[in-house]
């Protein structure tokens, strides 16, 4: 009888912690058990392409349709159909879409800075461009530049808050004290990693990615000294499975992996990544009011481009938009002359089956499935979700 008992006490209890195991690492968990929301005021976003909502169409040339043809229904700012993974983030912690600091006149609804702003542009770079965007299309508002940016943003509006004497005034504006509670994201490098591809993998590994991860870290520093507290930080995404590097690069035998992908391209990427993950460790240790967040947005993007088919998506490297007519690039939204005829880079019929918009960015549908596996906690190092970023933890290493 007490054998009987102590099976069934023993079975109860395995029972049990497999419950809590599930409840802490199911796919349906939201929250790490006993940590609360941190409800979020306001984001201050830096980065490239990946979560620019307005920056580079405000600054130089207004992006055409059918850009955001699947949920703006206009071209709004953004290098894809629709919303961006900083979009489900933000409907995620309940705030409006960020507003692009470049952008003084916003969409329909005007420019509000009160719940945050964007500082990313497409084509930015973690280190200073030496050609301008008219000869390479990288942004001229690389990181430091960004940071500069914030920095300016935040000494005007304290002072515009703090001088108005009516409150209709102050309404669009940050409020002071939210500063160090807002979430601050970065999601920058992979310009840099694809333009510097034809250096010397020694010079790749031992200098160059160094020096890109030490720029970054600068700036996550520089953010803390005024005043930001709480950092997502995302790694950068596998690059050679996109199909811009795929269909135009030249892929001798082994080039390849099991999913179609550039080896090279994506074994730098993922050394960028590994640097870039022990440097958030040290910045753990160097900023002891800080909490950070390391975010694997590479595993994320991988797993999606190998299970496309069995996650109801067109297998890559096929793109939505845009098209190659007799060896002539057509890029989404533009036109060109092949053979003496007019060519349209126009969308596909469902861009909501690709992972790819246009053979660089990626579509709506990609980014929201992206957006829902890391916003809960499974892509974080240490396992917190987005709305949990606040909460300081040591984090793997």
């Amino acid at each position: 009888m007490q054998v009987i008992l102590k099976m069934r006490m023993e079975a109860l209890r395995v029972f049990s912690v497999g419950i809590l195991v599930w409840w802490v690492l199911g796919v349906g968990a939201t929250e790490v058990i006993g940590l609360p929301s941190c409800h979020f005021p306001a984001i201050y976003n830096f980065g490239d392409s990946n979560s620019d909502t307005g920056g580079m169409s405000a600054a130089f040339y207004q992006m055409v349709w059918p850009f955001g043809e699947s949920f703006f229904h206009e071209a709004a700012g953004r290098s894809s159909d629709g919303r961006l993974m900083v979009d489900f983030i933000a409907e995620h912690l309940k705030l409006p879409y960020l507003n692009a600091y470049l952008d003084s006149i916003g969409g329909k609804f005007g420019v509000s800075f009160r719940q945050g702003a964007n500082f990313a542009t497409g084509g930015a770079t973690i280190l200073r461009p030496n050609k301008t965007v008219f000869e390479s299309g990288v942004s001229p508002f690389y990181l430091d530049v960004q940071i500069a940016h914030f920095d300016q943003f935040k000494a005007r509006t304290n002072s515009l808050y703090n001088h108005a004497k009516l409150a209709s005034r102050r309404r669009k504006l940050p409020r002071p004290e939210d500063f160090s509670k807002a979430l601050y994201m970065l999601d920058i490098g992979q310009n840099d990693i694809s333009s510097g591809l034809s250096k010397p993998v020694e010079e790749l590994q031992a200098a160059y990615i160094p020096e890109l991860v030490n720029k970054l870290s600068a700036a996550v520093q520089h953010l803390y000294e005024q005043g930001g507290r709480t950092f997502w930080i995302h790694n950068t995404g596998p690059f050679g499975c996109m199909p811009v590097s795929i269909l135009y690069a030249p892929n001798p035998p082994g080039t390849l992996d099991n999913c179609g992908c550039l080896k090279y391209s994506n074994g730098i990427a993922m050394e960028f990544n590994k640097q870039l993950k022990k440097a958030v460790i040290k910045l753990r240790a160097d900023l002891p009011h800080a909490s950070l967040t390391y975010v694997d947005i590479y595993a994320a993007k991988y797993e999606l481009i190998r299970d496309a088919k069995k996650q109801g998506f067109i297998e890559p490297p096929e793109k939505c938009c845009g098209k190659r007519v007799n060896g002539v690039d057509v890029h989404c939204g533009e036109k060109a002359n092949v053979n003496d005829s007019e060519v349209y880079g126009d969308s596909c019929k469902n861009p909501s089956s690709y992972i790819s918009w246009d053979g660089v960015h990626y579509t709506e549908a990609a980014n929201h499935w992206f957006a829902n596996r890391i916003i809960k906690g499974s892509m974080s190092d240490n396992s917190l979700s987005i709305a949990q970023a606040c909460h300081m933890s040591q984090g793997s290493s």
